[in-house]
């Protein structure tokens, strides 16, 4: 989707789901179900919840799991757990309007849960919250554990998205969970990153979340998730064009109409594409116009590492300077002190 619009993307998955085996839990906790028949079912996720029934169909009791949740309030959080209840032959009695997992312990809070046996479907994280709030207002909670989430086996893409992010080198970095977020900051924190990644996510770096739950998520880091009206994929997609479209910027350099958009730049009508470290260096300098930046702090924000070699960015520099062809005059070298963008005069338009 993002591609169909012109985007370059760079693939970093950060989680891995884990189908957990029938003596990790969810077998003993499905057969104390068909012991005892729940009052009320939380069908928190679509797979979850169409990994759970295939599991009990293939265990040969799939028949005897369905009898047992028949008299049993279900509640879903979300379209996607209600689609696969429904798909099971059975009712929906409330669907979170949020979609949060919250929200719809809210709901079952309002009235007395003390007493009432709740089976909760988890998803993959490891802290179950929501758990903790209804066994401390007297339900008893049978937790349903389905999968797992974890680390990618080859962590080295997701690291390469952290790195590429701390740099400066992407416009956005979007996330479609909770625990994609929460990776990616272990992901950082392992390699000493942290505070560079929450800095870009605060500066440049849009961190686009699918809805409410990776937000929540976000701002437990520090860092401010955008979100779309409804927490789907076309419309996050839908939501971060008009984001990345509003921070179109026109400026004049040495008397030259430049535009920029992301890695795209347009000097006189002539567009060309900067590679991720020219415009990380142009970004740096056009945010403060006329003011000059050191060679130490370039090194920092776009290599990481200020005691990367000078010369790399004497050459990209050259190279920025070359691609903004009438207007590279404007890309200064200050003698023994850094590098300035002089003559800006900034504007946005959407």
């Amino acid at each position: 989707m993002l591609r169909r619009r012109g985007a370059r993307v760079l693939l970093g998955p950060t989680i891995r789901t884990l189908p957990l085996g029938p003596d990790e839990g969810i077998r003993p906790a499905t057969e104390s179900l068909i012991a005892t028949p729940p009052d009320v079912l939380v069908a928190n996720t679509g797979i979850g919840v169409r990994s759970w029934f295939a599991a009990a169909e293939s265990w040969g009791i799939g028949d005897a799991l369905a009898d047992a949740l028949a008299g049993a309030q279900i509640f879903a959080r979300g379209p996607k757990a209600a689609g696969a209840v429904l798909t099971a032959g059975l009712p929906v009695a409330w669907r979170a309007p949020s979609e949060t997992l919250a929200e719809l312990v809210d709901e079952l809070l309002r009235g007395s849960v003390a007493g009432r046996r709740i089976a909760l479907q988890l998803d993959g994280n490891t802290e179950q919250r929501e758990a903790a709030r209804l066994r401390s207002s007297g339900a008893v909670v049978v937790e349903l554990p389905v999968y797992q989430w974890t680390l990618p086996e080859d962590e080295r893409p997701g690291l390469r998205l952290v790195q590429a992010t701390c740099a400066r080198q992407l416009d956005a970095v979007t996330f479609t969970s909770a625990a994609a977020v929460d990776n990616l900051f272990v992901l950082a924190h392992e390699h000493d990153l942290e505070p560079p990644l929450r800095d870009a996510f605060g500066g440049p770096v849009i961190a686009m979340c699918v809805g409410p739950v990776c937000g929540q998520a976000a701002a437990r880091y520090g860092v401010h998730g955008v979100e779309p009206k409804r927490a789907r994929l076309g419309s996050m997609v839908h939501t971060l064009t008009e984001q990345l479209a509003a921070r179109c910027q026109r400026l004049r350099l040495a008397g030259t109409s430049v535009t920029v958009q992301g890695a795209l730049v347009a000097v006189d009508g002539r567009r060309t594409m900067l590679t991720d470290r020219e415009r990380a260096v142009l970004h740096v300098l056009v945010r403060v116009p006329g003011a000059v930046i050191s060679r130490r702090e370039l090194l920092r924000v776009v290599w990481n590492d200020t005691s990367a070699d000078a010369h790399a960015l004497e050459v990209t520099v050259a190279r920025l300077r070359k691609r903004l062809g009438s207007a590279g005059s404007a890309l200064q070298t200050v003698v023994r002190r850094g590098y300035r963008l002089d003559g800006v005069r900034e504007s946005s338009t959407s």
